[in-house]
């Protein structure tokens, strides 16, 4: 049964969630070129957040955070293979379902919004229902198109079957069937779209939409590492990904097959959002879509997330709130993933439920160029941070790992962060400023789980 109300809820929250997902959108305009028109339009309906960035640039740490309200600092979750449950801090913490449950809310989900799907990173006692879906699609006989680049999953190549067999579908389909028919009280309905993560598979027609000829890569600067401390330089070259991708001359087909899951991805949020729109609750549903962290196709040498750069921490955020959020708004601040919690409690008046370590960011959505000088946060492993000011085309990332390495770079002039600051006499007082921001203590590592949670 579901729970009873004690108070009638705002409204409903449409909450979607995309994997792996950069600014490579229309609406971000990180790709010339990219075919995104179901995220395009709901970022004309609501507010844009062009330069969102996340807790941490890897799935589950990025997840749990969000739906903890607790930073990876703060509550010992730095790594893909730390269940949630095994953080001392996050044991006694209310999730963002959990918390919707509470206050009378339908709380349904599907999908991948913790890591993985419903396992050990999940929170089950949240859900009313989770629907765990699988993938029915096919691989051509022939084999796997990624050939020679392929490392564990990172792979990539057009499915023999439609959208139909993909996961992302049927996923997709049971979101659509509750937001097609009136619910007995509010919901909290939370979507997670796997794609763009490995592997690159999706059907033929959305590579038709990026010929190989039209593909433009990345622009990369071969020396970039050089003025890199050890620690990032570890972190870039991790994988190796880069002289594999450039030695089979697979980086237009790996950009072309990232493309493709983008537009894929984008077709199965239209599945969604139509639903919304032709079904009894459009005027009454917030809708807020998310991408968990930004990727890496060669920049910086690098493949995937796993570093603290700007590919890997910006990511996309779009807000539609029926009577509150701007229509068309473009937030160009820098704002924390971290947020996300404490705005959806407050859009919908349900109070806080303990600390959080994010702020609410209505204000934002009232009036998207109000005034906003919070620093962005974002850790990837034990004492290693990425500090993030200003706007969308200036501001200042500092970045200090473990062994007290630091690059520091003025983005108004170096959007690509080319040129590390750090240790420049000029720049000092800047270093400073921005080192005050980083966390005052960092929660011991979480117990890790076995065997260990994979993820690219």
């Amino acid at each position: 049964m579901f729970a009873k109300a004690a108070a009638k809820p705002k409204r409903n929250v449409l909450f979607i969630a995309i994997d792996d997902l950069n600014d490579w959108v229309g609406c971000l305009g990180g790709y010339r070129g990219v075919q995104t028109p179901n995220l395009d339009q709901l970022a004309r309906q609501g507010v844009n957040f062009r330069s969102a960035h996340c807790a941490a640039p890897l799935c589950n740490p990025a997840r749990a955070a969000i739906l903890t309200g607790k930073m990876p600092a703060a509550s010992g979750v730095y790594a893909n293979n730390q269940p949630m449950s095994g953080s001392r801090v996050l044991e006694r913490v209310i999730t963002l379902n959990q918390h919707f449950k509470n206050s009378g809310y339908i709380t349904l989900g599907s999908g991948k919004i913790y890591h993985g799907t419903y396992g050990k990173f999940a929170d089950k006692a949240g859900w009313d229902d989770y629907h765990v879906t699988k993938d029915k699609s096919r691989l051509p006989s022939e084999g796997l198109q990624g050939g020679a680049t392929a490392q564990g999953n990172f792979d990539f190549g057009p499915t023999a079957t439609g959208d139909d067999e993909m996961q992302d579908f049927a996923t997709t389909g049971w979101i659509e069937g509750h937001l097609k028919r009136k619910q007995p009280a509010q919901m909290f309905l939370a979507c997670g779209i796997t794609r763009p993560h490995l592997p690159w598979y999706a059907p033929k027609k959305y590579f038709d939409m990026y010929p190989l000829d039209a593909i433009t890569l990345p622009v990369v600067k071969e020396d970039d590492l050089n003025d890199v401390p050890a620690e990032g330089r570890k972190m870039a070259l991790q994988n190796r990904d880069h002289a594999r991708i450039i030695g089979t001359e697979g980086w237009k087909k790996a950009v072309q097959a990232y493309l493709a899951s983008i537009s894929f991805a984008d077709a199965m949020v239209g599945r969604v959002l139509r639903a919304l729109e032709t079904g009894p609750h459009a005027a009454d549903t917030t809708v807020m879509l998310w991408s968990d962290h930004g990727w890496h196709l060669g920049e910086k040498n690098h493949w995937r997330k796993f570093t603290l750069w700007e590919r890997s921490t910006r990511n996309l955020l779009l807000v539609k709130a029926p009577g509150v959020a701007q229509p068309g708004g473009n937030c160009d601040a820098a704002v924390s993933m971290m947020n996300l919690y404490p705005t959806l409690i407050e859009l919908e008046s349900l109070g806080k439920a303990g600390e959080q370590d994010g702020v609410s960011m209505v204000p934002l959505l009232k009036n998207p160029k109000a005034k906003w000088q919070r620093p962005v946060l974002t850790t990837y492993g034990h004492r290693n941070h990425a500090i993030r000011t200003g706007g969308l085309q200036a501001g200042w990332r500092y970045i200090r790992y473990r062994d007290g390495g630091e690059e520091l770079y003025d983005r108004g002039t170096d959007p690509n962060e080319w040129t590390n600051l750090a240790g420049k006499t000029q720049y000092e007082a800047k270093r400073l400023e921005l080192s005050k921001h980083l966390p005052g203590y960092d929660e011991p590592d979480a117990p890790r789980a076995k065997p260990d949670s994979t993820d690219v």
